[in-house]
């Protein structure tokens, strides 16, 4: 038996790689698209470490060359998700009296294999398959999926560490034991890392999951699956099952071991699965964990002594970087009427020199929006804002989706602070701009804090230290992670724990020890060394 008591150290972040033109980095990544593009891979449903196929089939294309198809993967029914509700219960018990040390060593070895061995293939993975540039996809799929399961170790171990005090007669303790039941990890296409942080967050503290997969990042989360099992992880704690959320939400819904869901999404339907589970309530074992990471309509608020160049940059990187596609892209932003001529010009120049095109062109700064249905609803807002009275298309507002569901970056400018684009998520390369008159700094803030039901990011900039606190003090409920002086992505892991309120989740905070704890059930021992003998108290007496 290991007895040592360990502890794992807090790790420095994963290194992002640069691409430069002849470095060995772009030669690997090229290779590793070129091994993609040219194979359709055939995505298997797996359950209980065994790879189940359907017949019932759905296809996999590239956002950037929409007749390409990348892979065909096998949908669920009803009956495989009850197979893999029996299959993770199963492998529950062994894999929640596994040593800690182990299941930790275990995702250790998961990050070790994609910061080396696999890092080129889940890069070319999510660049293909969800429309990421070398950098985004550098920065998603390799850093920060290697990130979360590094410091994930580490704050375990700060959890366990975490006890109570004892006196001389007592030994009191607390366990950290995983939740009854299954987690349902339902993860969104726009991270691959936030798919693998999603159901192996829970996994880490001793849980099984049952893992639905974005069906526009099957090809990068299959190859995730694979690289667990090459890292060592047992079969039926991670259960794969591509196909219809709702078909598999009633089925995990309905079970009485259902435990806890792990979400990234929609608003609506993070609304839905809330619903439901409230509906089943006295079905359950015990009451659910619910964690959900939702919507965003993230600003960018600026105060006029604010750097011109400096807002225009957040603007563009903001707003433009894997186009919109990030719940903390900026969407809307305000300036004041004195910056505005300046910052206009030069986000029209920025916004000139970029290049829209496909993932395997290095010298594209944008590429296509993941699929069909959001191109259209990007080109509705463009079009609207193109009819509206009350908005004006500033830079952008073409499309086509002939080839790649390709949005040219688009600035619409509202002629009122509560119009359509200003209010509502869009998720597409569309910011929307409200100039406001200087004298009503305070005024639009408080417009800013109230127009958008979410609270995800935002930015706000400023050179005057006064001005940014009595902005972070109107906004502080407005969003969970803010930026001052900076764009409202990019959150690190380690060093800005990411997650909203209000509309956009319940804030559990996606890389911190907070996010772990959702995932236990602490219990309290306390051993009696010298039991009681006689029920009395001394001040139970007749004497004075």
């Amino acid at each position: 038996m290991n007895n040592t008591i360990f502890s794992f150290p807090k790790p420095a972040n994963e290194p992002v790689l640069g691409y430069a033109p002849g470095s060995p980095e772009r030669k690997k990544i090229r290779e590793a698209l070129g091994e993609l593009y040219n194979t359709v891979t055939e995505i298997p449903i797996i359950i209980g470490g065994k790879e189940i196929r359907t017949g019932n089939m759905g296809t996999v294309v590239m956002p950037t060359e929409n007749k390409h198809v990348l892979a065909n993967y096998h949908k669920v029914g009803e009956k495989e998700v009850q197979m893999a509700i029996e299959a993770a219960m199963e492998a529950r018990k062994q894999w929640a009296e596994t040593p800690w040390i182990e299941r930790a060593s275990i995702c250790q070895k998961i990050a070790t294999l994609i910061a080396g061995k696999y890092r080129y293939l889940i890069n070319a993975a999510t660049m293909l398959g969800q429309g990421k540039t070398t950098m985004q996809a550098e920065i998603d799929s390799a850093c920060e999926l290697v990130d979360f399961l590094r410091y994930n170790a580490h704050y375990m171990s700060q959890i366990y560490a975490d006890q109570p005090c004892s006196d001389n007669g007592t030994l009191n303790y607390v366990t950290y034991r995983p939740l009854e039941g299954f987690i349902l990890a339902v993860t969104p296409f726009n991270f691959t890392s936030i798919a693998s942080n999603l159901e192996m967050s829970p996994v880490l503290m001793g849980n099984v999951t049952l893992w639905k997969p974005s069906t526009t990042a099957l090809l990068s989360n299959y190859l995730l699956m694979k690289i667990y099992k090459e890292a060592g992880l047992p079969d039926g704690v991670v259960n794969f099952l591509p196909g219809s959320g709702a078909l598999i939400g009633k089925v995990v819904f309905a079970s009485p071991d259902f435990g806890g869901v792990h979400f990234t999404g929609g608003t609506n339907t993070f609304n839905g699965f809330w619903k439901s589970i409230g509906e089943n309530i006295n079905n359950y074992k015990t009451y659910p964990k619910i964690v959900g990471e939702t919507g965003g309509k993230d600003f960018i608020f600026v105060h006029h002594s604010a750097n011109v160049r400096q807002v225009a940059t957040a603007i563009v990187r903001g707003a433009f970087e894997y186009q919109g596609q990030k719940c903390s892209a900026a969407s809307r932003a305000y300036v004041p009427a004195s910056m505005w001529p300046e910052v206009k010009k030069l986000v029209g120049e920025m916004i000139s020199t970029i290049k829209v095109g496909d993932v395997r062109d290095f010298s594209a700064f944008v590429n296509a929006v993941i699929d069909e249905a959001s191109f259209d609803n990007c080109m509705n807002y463009i079009e609207h804002a193109k009819q509206s009275p009350d908005a004006e298309i500033v830079f952008g507002g073409t499309g086509d989706k002939s080839v790649g569901y390709f949005v040219q970056p688009t600035v619409i400018l509202a002629k009122k602070p509560d119009y359509k684009s200003m209010c509502e998520e869009i998720f597409g390369p569309i910011i929307t701009i409200y100039v406001y008159d200087d004298d009503k700094y305070a005024e639009t803030l408080q417009l800013c804090n109230s127009t958008s039901p979410y609270a995800l990011t935002g930015a706000i900039f400023s050179t005057c230290r006064k001005a940014l606190h009595e902005a972070y003090d109107v906004l502080k409920y407005a969003a969970g992670n803010i930026y001052f002086n900076d764009k409202p992505t990019g959150a690190v892991v380690g060093q800005q724990p990411f997650g909203g309120a209000r509309a956009s989740g319940t804030n559990d905070k996606a890389g911190s020890y907070l996010n772990l704890l959702r995932w236990v059930s602490p219990q309290a021992i306390k051993e009696t060394f010298a039991p009681a003998e006689d029920y009395s108290y001394p001040f139970v007496s007749a004497a004075e």
